[in-house]
């Protein structure tokens, strides 16, 4: 075998050995893509359909990543709602705290206004830290913290909730009183099999929740979403 071979083949094993070290995740954690291969995931912050309006730093690919205690509960969730033609659309799981670091800084920009018609009409920007829309920790970033809805197993359309994903405001409250029946029928089917499943829900976001008895619950990791 002569040098020029050699090198082509180390080339090749550095490489894959790069692409294998990008891969790897945090023990604990996983692609929840390998878990749950059907799952619907639109990770809003790898996108502009969010209430910044620009992609998120640490999201550089739309792969849901969560803690493997997490996943595997999820996956409970997803095979429950598919014995009734429903499954799940997932928007946010694990984040990166470099993502929530960028959601601070634009909330300390007051004259970045441009989605607020669509997620905060009634809110005021200086107020949402007040509020508490915006934090400086995100149960997120510790792995078993994720936002979904739930949709229809045919058309893939999302259940009407009642408020959009991340409006800020007391329409996303679970137990805001302006809901339909139907709104309130599907909130509290998502909030029932949810918590069948030993995920918390937050009363203030109907999408959002957390799994009882995370692996990591004070610590926040930074990785990127690649």
């Amino acid at each position: 075998m002569n040098y020029k071979t050699l090198f082509f083949i180390g080339s090749l094993l550095l490489i894959t050995l790069g692409f294998n070290l990008k891969q790897s995740l945090p023990e604990g954690f996983v692609y929840v893509e390998t878990v749950i291969p059907d799952l619907n995931v639109e990770l809003r912050y790898f996108s502009e359909n969010n209430f910044v309006g620009d992609s998120i730093d640490g999201y550089k690919a739309n792969r849901l990543i969560l803690t493997k205690a997490a996943a595997e509960k999820l996956k409970l969730v997803q095979e429950e709602l598919q014995n009734q033609n429903l499954c799940l659309t997932v928007y946010d799981g694990y984040r990166p705290q470099r993502a929530v670091n960028h959601f601070i800084r634009w909330a300390k920009d007051l004259n970045d206004t441009l989605k607020k018609q669509q997620f905060y009409p009634e809110v005021n920007k200086r107020n949402l830290f007040k509020s508490g829309y915006i934090a400086s920790r995100s149960g997120h970033s510790r792995g078993s913290t994720l936002d979904l809805t739930i949709s229809d197993g045919e058309t893939g359309e999302p259940l009407d909730m009642g408020s959009p994903f991340d409006f800020f405001g007391e329409e996303s409250w679970v137990a805001h009183e302006g809901l339909t029946e139907e709104q309130r029928k599907n909130r509290q089917l998502l909030k029932t099999v949810m918590l069948k499943h030993n995920f918390r829900n937050y009363p203030k976001e109907w999408w959002h929740f957390t799994l009882r008895w995370e692996p990591f619950p004070k610590t926040y990791f930074d990785f990127e979403i690649e």
